[in-house]
């Protein structure tokens, strides 16, 4: 199995400072600081990528459980958001939520919902970030 890397570089205080993320592909960068971080200005942070990490896993996880169920997917669009708090006096990540959609022939919804909530503990990205306490699963056919 491969090993994924990535490389973070900040610049200067915490505060006033500015940082840049690159993947080791190539296949993505971008720039972050602290107002995108923690204060909502335009841009990337850190709690970003891992909402597009577990969405794109979750999505393949979901694929994989739909096609073992013998009901292959058409198509499924997951949507993370993930939510940074202060706590106790320091930054927490406090939720992760996933809306999946998907296009499912010959399934039902109440299946459709089990299986996504199942994939929540099969999926790699989600089982590395299960201590966030708020972690759910809403999931529609469509």
């Amino acid at each position: 199995m491969p090993t994924s890397k990535a490389t973070a570089m900040w610049d200067g205080k915490l505060k006033d400072g500015k940082g840049k993320f690159t993947a080791a592909s190539g296949a993505f960068q971008g720039p972050y600081t602290f107002k995108t971080r923690f204060e909502g200005a335009p841009g990337t942070n850190p709690e970003e990528l891992l909402a597009a990490a577990d969405a794109a896993c979750f999505s393949m996880a979901l694929s994989g459980a739909l096609e073992k169920n013998g009901t292959p997917a058409t198509s499924i669009e997951t949507t993370a958001a993930c939510t940074i708090e202060m706590i106790d006096g320091g930054p927490k990540i406090t939720k992760m939520d996933l809306t999946v959609k998907g296009k499912v022939p010959g399934i039902d919804q109440a299946t459709f919902a089990k299986l996504a909530n199942e994939t929540k503990s099969g999926c790699p990205v989600s089982r590395a970030l299960a201590g966030i306490p708020g972690f759910s699963v809403s999931a529609t056919l469509g």
